[in-house]
């Protein structure tokens, strides 16, 4: 194959003119005639980003048996699997673009559907994304018809539907996959940061209001429970939400440094963890997670780890720390747990999810 400068350039015009006299229309097998061509005479052959390679990362370490096991970390779309058609492809390697596959910027919220498909929040690109696993398929809002995202920090969804908290606008917008939207949500909200669908209802945590809003699923309001305080069913910028087996709301009470458990009318169940630094103490915790066993994944947004506790709120191990190594964390936000034991955290400031799986005994 001729890699010299003059072929090169002549190449380059050679596709430049077959745009621009609009030959997008031929045969489907011609066009990836085409792409094969040109990535075969491509001289630098484009690397694609891949997800990262595998390290053998446990914890707790040797000699103990192993709970979690690092899987791998995932910054864009291809890494998860996500496919582009042929002419998406074609047109990427003419004009070098990455357009549908852009690096994550500041993942954040992370949400799993009935089929454990992936929900994601990207704050640093005010986007919200879903990836359909079966289909390979990736999708990215920036916008609901005229309403634009502005800070995107939690999403849920359910029966189809998608539910996001965005903390700068105030509200709580709904949408279906095809991008149509269903509802706005602002009534008694002032800083929503976390969602939760349980029983028909959606509850959402308002981080300065310092309580938890109720709505149904049509978005009518429905009642609120909570204030701000030290006590119990009191919260101080309560950030997340998830839903035990049971069917007890947990919510990261984050400025009080505990996690409490209440029913869905707001009444007190216990709560874990404190203000501190030691283990089984928290400094922020944000995102919460629920395994079907009833084990609680909190992650600590300064300690840069998460913390694995049992059904009665006894520490079992951390698992990770400062940095940008593999199992390691700088200011980690959202967490999601799917029904295989993979753990999902969202890596917010390492720009990346970090996937984990739970391989010690049940």
């Amino acid at each position: 194959m001729n890699h010299t400068p003059k072929f090169q350039a002549a190449k380059r015009q050679a596709v430049k003119r077959l745009v621009e006299l609009g030959t997008w229309c031929l045969s489907g097998a011609w066009m990836l005639g085409l792409a094969i061509f040109i990535a075969g005479c491509s001289s630098t052959p484009k690397t694609s980003s891949t997800a990262s390679a595998p390290t053998t990362l446990v914890w707790p370490p040797s000699p103990d048996p192993a709970r979690i096991a690092y899987v791998r970390s995932i910054s864009r779309p291809a890494d998860l699997g996500a496919k582009q058609s042929v002419f998406t492809r074609l047109g990427h390697l003419i004009s070098g673009s990455d357009k549908g596959n852009e690096t994550f910027i500041k993942p954040f919220g992370l949400g799993l559907d009935e089929r454990d498909n992936l929900c994601l929040t990207d704050t640093g690109a005010s986007t919200v994304c879903f990836f359909d696993s079966e289909k390979k398929k990736w999708w990215s809002w920036g916008q609901i018809g005229n309403l634009r995202f502005t800070a995107p920090v939690a999403v849920v969804k359910h029966q189809g539907i998608f539910y996001v908290a965005d903390s700068a606008l105030a509200s709580v917008v709904a949408f279906n996959e095809s991008g149509k939207l269903i509802v706005r949500i602002t009534n008694h909200l002032e800083r929503p940061s976390g969602l939760a669908v349980t029983g028909g209802q959606l509850f959402v945590a308002d981080s300065a209001r310092h309580c938890v809003a109720v709505f149904d699923l049509h978005g009518n309001f429905e009642r609120e429970f909570g204030r701000r305080g030290l006590g119990q069913a009191q919260f101080n910028f309560p950030t997340h939400l998830a839903v035990d087996p049971k069917g007890n709301l947990l919510v990261t009470d984050s400025m009080n440094g505990r996690v409490q458990a209440l029913d869905t009318q707001g009444a007190y169940k216990g709560e874990i963890g404190k203000i501190g630094d030691s283990a089984g103490q928290f400094s922020r915790p944000k995102g919460i997670a629920v395994d079907s066993l009833d084990r609680v994944y909190v992650v600590d947004g300064l300690f840069d780890n998460v913390q694995l506790f049992n059904p009665e709120g006894r520490l079992l191990l951390n698992v990770g720390e400062a940095g940008s190594q593999p199992g390691e964390f700088w200011l980690p936000n959202g967490i999601a747990v799917r029904r295989n034991g993979e753990i999902l955290v969202a890596d917010s400031y390492n720009h990346r999810i970090q996937i984990f799986k739970y391989v010690g005994a049940q």
